[in-house]
């Protein structure tokens, strides 16, 4: 009942901007040419998806989101789980991490440029880059977290490494694990939309740079409301399954 109020609420918040919004449009209080309304937002949405160019847009985004954020999964986690288990692994390849992990992912882009051109896969390399940090750090707390005396059991019962992670480390590490697969989520739709404004990708940072240029404010709203809109449904879809994942393990 509880989370229905929040929900509530938070729609109620939504429409309160809204509103503030379209007052302040109304009253001029902002050039019209910098701040529509929310009538020529939303004019601007429809008439962008009826055309068919923000559609493709919108795909686009989804499509170098979700890639890069595939790649750094994949490979955070099982990064991660070799770290968290190992302190030989940790011992040797914790410093490289460490020089790595405070380079702005914006500081990558010049290298992955040079390394694949202006292309999608740039955009992958630079989101994978990105991303994966949230979700390496939660994996490794994760499997580091995991009780010693499980792992005692595990050794007397002649386990193999293998067996000893995938049957006791991973499935007490998996809650840090989502909570670090969902603020990949995030980093990456944010590093697809600089890299598509860079590389000049089709997707909705190409979309809102090109309508900032040319003085479009109704399509600079309509493509900031729909990447809004693309990491609510991302989060949302993710926490379901996180929910449904945990409590299914209950």
């Amino acid at each position: 009942m509880k989370t229905i109020y929040w929900r509530l609420a938070s729609l109620a918040a939504l429409a309160l901007l809204v509103a503030l919004w379209g007052e302040i449009a109304a009253l001029k209080l902002v050039s019209p040419v910098f701040l529509p309304t929310p009538a020529r937002t939303w004019d601007a949405l429809v008439r962008g998806f009826q055309r068919g160019d923000l559609g493709v847009k919108l795909e686009g985004t989804v499509l170098h989101m979700l890639g890069g954020w595939l790649i750094a999964s994949f490979a955070g986690v099982a990064l991660g789980a070799l770290i968290g288990s190992s302190r030989l692994a940790r011992a040797y390849i914790g410093p490289t991490l460490e020089f790595l992990r405070p380079l702005p992912a914006s500081a990558v882009i010049p290298v992955a440029i040079s390394l694949f051109g202006l292309t999608p896969k740039m955009a992958l390399g630079v989101i994978g880059f990105g991303a994966i940090w949230p979700m390496l750090l939660a994996t490794i707390h994760g499997f580091a977290a995991v009780e010693p005396r499980l792992y005692e059991v595990a050794r007397a019962l002649k386990l193999s490494r293998v067996t000893i992670a995938f049957k006791i480390a991973l499935p007490s590490a998996t809650p840090d694990i989502l909570s670090g697969l969902r603020l990949g989520l995030t980093v990456s739709l944010i590093l697809a939309v600089v890299c598509e404004m860079i590389a000049g990708l089709d997707g909705l940072g190409q979309w809102v740079l090109l309508a900032a240029r040319a003085y479009k404010s109704g399509d600079i709203f309509a493509g900031v409301a729909l990447l809004g809109a693309v990491g609510v449904v991302a989060n949302a879809v993710l926490s379901a399954f996180e929910a449904r994942w945990l409590k299914g393990r209950a």
